[in-house]
């Protein structure tokens, strides 16, 4: 095997170790109360290696944002013959949910997703942190779909179309993670509440897309 592809393998183990750690001493012991120096600990590495992977605490509560934009992006651009705005945007966003990445397998994402909507609700760098990514995803899934349909959509209509829908599924699953008063112990659980109230909220967008298509 090349030196390059085990060096890989190797950062890829590393980078796993130190969100699993994470999450585990988030869960038992608070975000806040957890320190670099405690997770590097956990993941058996030293601090220098835990900054080579991650700038801040707050960026392991914040793994895959570029992975999910690039899924969406792609999906945007393979827009099939007939596609309604809508119907492409909701293929970008399912794209960019059901494609976490390599290095988020299991139920770990969705931990991470419950752990980054109950620690944004009290400490300001995580939330602002939260905003901020959404604000950059939807601006760039927004200027690919006015691209795409730069007939039907201008800029401010694109923001808006992506903005009502992100902001719908965003809403409903804050209140999902509110609700999950047993933490992230049942990991699948969840990971089903999270994947039934995302369709939910998706379907009467769904149906709206199939009507403007057969119309």
């Amino acid at each position: 095997m090349p030196p390059s592809v085990l060096r890989d393998r190797k950062r890829e183990r590393t980078r796993r170790a130190l969100l699993e750690a994470a999450v585990e001493l988030f869960e038992t012991r608070g975000y806040e109360q957890t320190t670099v120096v405690d997770i590097a600990a956990a993941a058996e590495v030293g601090t220098r290696t835990f900054f080579n992977y991650f700038a801040t605490k707050e960026e392991l509560l914040f793994p895959e944002t570029d992975e999910r934009v690039r899924a969406a992006v792609a999906a945007i651009a393979s827009r099939r013959h007939g596609e309604r705005p809508v119907e492409v945007l909701l293929r970008g966003l399912r794209a960019a949910g059901d494609n976490p990445g390599e290095h988020l397998i299991d139920d770990l994402n969705d931990r991470i997703a419950a752990l980054r909507a109950e620690v944004s609700r009290t400490v300001p760098a995580v939330s602002g942190r939260a905003a901020h990514a959404q604000l950059v995803t939807q601006r760039e899934i927004a200027k690919q779909l006015h691209a795409a349909f730069p007939a039907e959509l201008d800029e401010v209509a694109a923001a808006a179309l992506v903005g009502a829908v992100v902001g719908a599924v965003s809403g409903a699953l804050t209140v999902v993670f509110q609700q999950q008063t047993a933490g992230v112990e049942d990991g699948e659980r969840l990971q089903r509440r999270i994947h039934e109230t995302t369709a939910n909220v998706l379907r009467p967008w769904l149906a709206a897309a199939r009507h403007q298509s057969a119309s």
